[in-house]
């Protein structure tokens, strides 16, 4: 039996059992909300990792891409990518490699990886097609979900489908005035080869064989938006909504065939859109867990994306948004490096960790009151311990050592917390 058939009996899992613990939750309310499709579980029983937990009244979780592309393949840089995502506190991998050995990078990543790894694998279905036959058009729906039954047994946890891109979706969108059609690279794909073949997306059309798949692996499916906003301008617009509408449809369907679900969202967006969009998307999928990429709250932060993501990403998971893809200072411009990977994921991690204060996650509210009490006492060690990145903090310290140790080169003798501390000493 899948997780949800497992929820719906009522049968708790030591698998609950560990999700629910590391939540601090109760297992009965965590297969509950399992059994709504409110929460999912990410594990993929090949991979011997700890279950993910993604949902309801649980902490907010990231997720770092790495992958190759064809201008850059080295497997060796992408494995210490990931070693570096895992360091800085990533809860799931998203391999999207377009160049060099796919499978055999996809094997070693699942291998070595501590955490969840998705995949989208439309993109392999693509590469190999192109490979053998030089255009797109040539892939049949037996490629594509031949694909998926690899990426399956090969121990991934998660996939990205765009099963929302649809022929009546691509009508909708040559009709509406967008500045950027299509960004999606997964949704891309699809739309060029439903175009090219007159057809139907066979992830639309065959979706029960989909959910076939998915229930025989217990394979998380993570419904991709292909016609996410790209640009301030086409955010929340009608071909964006009537996606989520189709989505939230397919998400009923698979809940009642047992198969778990996530719903991805947008990726740039308004900051006074941020709230509604996440509680449309709660509406209209059921409080199914919400997946966005950012979201990017100007689209003129090249260099800084991550920035410009962080600010969203706050504001979404504090509106409810469970999963935060992370956005590096690469985007738009290249192929992330291992700093831009590092620099991504903190930026995200801190905005899941404000989410949390905002959603009331009691672990999240903790570590910032403790900070506060380490700062009263000038404990530096453990202020250090409590950041999101130790080793810059001690650092930066070291870089203009204070002439007093207890305190920092900024304030030095003027230091606020001893003045006032001093004062009100004498004052007793």
């Amino acid at each position: 039996m899948t997780r949800i058939e497992l929820a719906k009996k009522g049968i708790i899992t030591d698998e609950m059992k560990a999700v629910a613990q590391a939540e601090g939750i109760s297992p009965e309310k965590l297969a509950s909300d399992i059994a709504q499709g409110l929460t999912v579980i990410t594990r993929n029983n090949l991979h011997d990792i700890a279950p993910l937990g993604i949902g309801r009244g649980l902490k907010t979780k990231i997720n770092a891409n790495i992958g190759t592309s064809k201008d850059r393949v080295s497997y060796d840089e992408e494995i210490r990518k990931l070693e570096v995502l895992v360091k800085y506190g990533a809860d799931a991998v998203m391999d999207l490699s377009t160049g060099g050995d796919i499978k055999g990078l996809r094997n070693t990543l699942i291998k070595k990886s501590p955490i969840a790894v998705g995949t989208v694998p439309i993109y392999e279905a693509v590469v190999r097609t192109t490979e053998r036959h030089g255009h797109i058009a040539k892939m049949t729906p037996d490629d594509l979900f031949d694909i998926i039954e690899e990426h399956a047994k090969d121990g991934v946890d998660f996939i990205t489908v765009h099963c929302g891109v649809t022929q009546k979706a691509i009508e909708r969108l040559r009709h509406d005035r967008r500045i950027l059609d299509v960004v999606s690279r997964g949704g891309a794909f699809l739309l060029e080869w439903m175009i090219y073949n007159n057809k139907e997306n066979p992830l639309y059309d065959q979706y029960d064989r989909l959910l076939e798949l998915a229930k025989k692996y217990d394979l998380t499916l993570s419904l991709g938006d292909g016609f996410r906003p790209g640009c301030l301008v086409d955010a929340t617009d009608r071909s964006q909504i009537e996606e989520l509408v189709t989505l939230g449809e397919l998400r009923d369907i698979a809940i009642s065939e047992g198969v778990q679900t996530i719903i991805e969202g947008p990726g740039h967006v308004p900051l006074n859109q941020v709230e509604l969009n996440i509680k449309i998307q709660k509406e209209i999928c059921k409080g199914a867990p919400f997946y966005v990429l950012g979201p990017l709250v100007t689209d003129i932060a090249m260099g800084y994306d991550h920035i410009a993501a962080a600010i969203g990403g706050a504001i979404a998971g504090a509106a409810g948004a469970d999963f935060l893809c992370y956005v590096t200072p690469a985007e738009h411009i290249r192929l992330p490096n291992i700093e831009d990977v590092k620099e991504g994921v903190i930026a995200s991690k801190i905005a899941a960790h404000a989410a949390d204060i905002a959603k009331g996650i009691p672990d999240a509210i903790e570590k910032d009151r403790k900070m506060a009490q380490y700062r009263k006492n000038l404990d530096w060690e453990g202020q250090a311990s409590l950041s999101f990145n130790p080793e810059k903090v001690k650092e930066w310290r070291s870089q203009i050592p204070p002439t007093l140790n207890e305190v920092c080169s900024m304030c030095g003798e003027f230091c606020a917390i001893k003045t006032v501390e001093r004062a009100l000493q004498k004052k007793s």
